[in-house]
């Protein structure tokens, strides 16, 4: 019987950083676009673009010359990739809220706090703090940028939180051996 700490060590073996980077792109990409977008269009943006770091994050894989579609069979890494759908179920409250307020900023702070969510998992799965302290400095961030950001900047303020994290993480993340 293979033991926590070895599923855990796996987990961290099959890890990249191509996930993170694919993010920090991603979201630099919709907070510059905040800039010159309209408001409610820039709500959607930040609701579509989440499906767009998973690809991205396999080409960045492809280029780094590994292979992003090997098969897992660790309970960990299924845990983690659950998780993420138990995120996603929780997409069409953050809609609904940010509709009832009538406010696209909500739609952009509630799809930031809930995409950074993940790193909660991750963390746990690769034994590695990095992944709460994420998550916690991410939506404290970006509840700040949001309340504290003027009114036409808070997407960008926002998205320039969640590129932070990314950059932190980054940095500080363990790093399969």
């Amino acid at each position: 019987m293979t033991s926590l700490a070895e599923l855990r060590e796996r987990f961290l073996a099959t890890s990249t950083i191509s996930m993170p980077l694919a993010g920090l792109i991603v979201w630099s990409v919709l907070g510059m676009a905040a800039l010159f977008v309209p408001k409610a269009l820039v709500g959607w943006m930040a609701v579509y673009v989440m499906a767009a770091i998973l690809p991205l994050a396999f080409a960045i894989e492809k280029l780094r010359g590994r292979n992003p579609f090997v098969k897992d069979d660790n309970p960990v890494s299924k845990l983690f990739f659950q998780s993420i759908i138990g995120i996603g179920l929780m997409f069409p409250l953050v809609i609904g809220a940010a509709d009832a307020a009538g406010n696209p900023d909500i739609l952009v702070l509630g799809v930031a706090i809930l995409a950074g969510i993940v790193w909660i998992p991750y963390g746990w799965g690769a034994n590695d703090p990095v992944g709460l302290r994420h998550a916690i400095l991410r939506a404290v961030g970006c509840y700040l940028a949001y309340w504290l950001s003027p009114d036409d900047l808070r997407a960008t303020c926002i998205c320039a939180v969640v590129a932070l994290s990314y950059v932190y993480s980054l940095v500080a993340m363990r790093k399969p051996a």
